[in-house]
C-alpha cells in the first residue's frame, strides 16, 4: 500500500520538475518581439536562438539516454534541474545575440538528461496497468509549464522587461531541486515488470557494449517507425510553440502579454484534456492488443489535421481558438503514449537509451521547424506556413497505421501487472 501511494507521489514530484523544464524553455518565445527591437535581431536570428536549444538538446540525447541506463536516475534528474535552472538565471544577464545563443544551448544540454532518466524511473514504479495514466499525468506538466512560461514571460516582459521571468523560473527551479534531494527515491530497475511483460525480450540484463545496446534497442521493427512519427509530430509542435505568440502579436494585433497567454493557453489546456483521455483509453486498449497505445496515437494525429489548417488560415479569433484547442486535444492523444508505446517494444534495461535516441532524433527534426517556417513566411506568409504543416500530420499518421499493421501482432494482448 505504501509503495502504491509512493509511486503516484513520484509522478507528482516529477510533474513539477517537468513543469520548470518546459516553462524555462518556452519563456524565450513570448519575448521575441522585445528581443527583436532591443537587440535589433532579424527573424532568422530569433529562429536560431530558438533552435540552438533544440540542436544541443537533440545532440545530447543519445549520450543522456545511455547514461540514464547506467547511472542513478535520481542524480541525473535533480542535477539536471539545478543546472538548467542556474543557466536560466544566467540567460537574464545576456546583453548580446551570441550570449543568448550560448545560454539557450547550455539549457538544452541540461534538460537533455531529464526525460530519459525520469521516464525510465516512472516505468519502474508503474507497470503496464498504470503506465499510460502515470505518463499522461506527467505529460500534463508539459502543457502547464508551456502555458506558464508563455503567459508569465509575456506579462512580466511587458511590465518589467524581458529578463524578469528568467530570474523567477530559474530561482524557483533551483529551490525545487534542493528539496527533491530528500524526497525522491531511486527504484530497482525492472521492478514493475512481470514475466513476459518485457515485449518478449527476456530477463533484465544490461548490455555493456555500446553496439549491442543499440542493436537491442532497435531489434523490434516498430521502433524506427515510432521515432519517425515522433520527428513529424515534434516538427509541427515546434512551429506552434515557437511562432504562435509572434503570429498573434503581428496578425491579430494582440499585446505582448495577451499573445503570450493566448498563444499557449488554449492549445495547452486542450492538450491536458487530450493527454488524460489518451492515457485512459490506451491503458484499456492495450489490454486487448499490444498496439493499443499506438492506435490511440494514430487517432490523435489524424484528428489534428483540420485543426492545424484552421489555426493558420482563419481570420476569425473564435475560429482561431477552435483550431488551437482542437489541435491541442489531438496532440494530447498522441503525446500521452509517446514513451509508453516505445516501452511496449523495448526491453526495460534499454529504455533510457531508446528514449534518448528517440528524443534526439525527434528534436533534430523539430529544430528545423523554426527556421523552415521563418523562411517560408518570408515568401508565402506565416498563415500559409502554419496551415501547410497539417500535411506532416497526415503523413506520419498514415505511417503509424502502416507500422501497426505490418509489425504489431493484431491479436497479441499486452500482459497486465497485478
Amino acid at each position: 500500500m505504501v509503495l502504491s501511494r509512493y509511486k503516484w507521489f513520484v509522478v507528482g514530484m516529477l510533474w513539477f520538475v517537468c513543469f520548470f523544464n518546459y516553462a524555462d524553455r518556452q519563456a524565450i518565445y513570448s519575448v521575441f518581439p522585445l528581443l527583436k527591437s532591443q537587440m535589433n535581431l532579424s527573424t532568422s536570428q530569433l529562429a536560431i536562438v530558438g533552435s540552438s536549444f533544440m540542436w544541443v538538446y537533440a545532440l545530447s540525447g543519445p549520450f543522456a539516454g545511455m547514461v540514464g541506463d547506467r547511472l542513478q536516475r535520481k542524480t541525473l534528474i535533480i542535477g539536471g534541474l539545478i543546472f538548467w535552472s542556474l543557466v536560466t538565471v544566467a540567460t537574464a544577464f545576456s546583453t548580446t545575440y551570441w550570449q543568448l545563443v550560448l545560454f539557450r544551448a547550455l539549457e538544452g544540454l541540461g534538460e537533455a538528461f531529464y526525460f530519459p532518466a525520469s521516464m525510465s524511473l516512472v516505468s519502474d514504479y508503474h507497470g503496464r496497468d498504470t503506465r499510460s495514466r502515470a505518463m499522461a499525468i506527467h505529460q500534463s506538466s508539459v502543457y502547464a509549464g508551456t502555458i506558464a512560461g508563455g503567459a508569465v514571460a509575456g506579462h512580466l516582459g511587458q511590465h518589467y522587461g524581458w529578463r524578469s521571468s528568467f530570474y523567477l523560473f530559474g530561482l524557483l527551479g533551483t529551490v525545487l531541486g534542493v528539496v527533491l534531494v530528500a524526497l525522491l527515491k531511486e527504484p530497482k530497475r525492472g521492478q514493475s515488470e512481470q514475466p513476459g511483460d518485457d515485449g518478449g525480450h527476456g530477463s533484465l540484463k544490461l548490455d555493456k557494449n555500446l553496439f549491442a545496446t543499440l542493436s537491442h534497442t532497435f531489434e523490434h521493427r516498430m521502433v524506427p517507425v515510432l521515432i519517425t512519427v515522433f520527428v513529424g509530430a515534434n516538427f509541427v509542435a515546434m512551429i506552434f510553440l515557437t511562432w504562435m505568440p509572434t503570429f498573434l502579436f503581428e496578425k491579430f494585433g494582440m499585446s505582448l502579454s495577451m499573445a503570450g497567454l493566448n498563444g499557449t493557453a488554449y492549445l495547452q489546456i486542450a492538450s491536458v484534456c487530450g493527454v488524460m483521455t489518451g492515457g485512459f483509453l490506451a491503458d484499456r486498449f492495450v489490454r486487448r492488443s499490444r498496439a493499443g497505445r499506438m492506435w490511440t496515437q494514430s487517432l490523435g494525429l489524424l484528428l489534428g489535421i483540420p485543426f492545424i489548417f484552421l489555426a493558420g488560415w482563419t481570420l476569425s479569433v473564435p475560429m482561431l481558438v477552435l483550431g488551437m484547442a482542437g489541435f491541442g486535444f489531438s496532440k494530447g492523444l498522441y503525446d500521452a503514449n509517446i514513451w509508453a508505446s516505445l516501452y511496449d517494444v523495448v526491453k526495460p534495461e534499454n529504455r533510457a537509451t531508446a528514449l534518448g535516441l528517440m528524443n534526439s532524433i525527434g528534436w533534430l527534426g523539430g529544430s528545423i521547424a523554426p527556421l523552415a517556417v521563418a523562411r517560408a513566411a518570408e515568401t508565402y506568409g506565416m498563415s500559409a506556413a502554419i496551415s501547410a504543416s497539417c500535411v506532416v500530420y497526415l503523413i506520419v499518421g498514415l505511417l503509424l497505421i502502416y507500422g501497426i499493421k505490418a509489425f504489431m501482432k493484431p491479436t497479441e494482448p499486452a500482459p497486465v501487472t497485478a
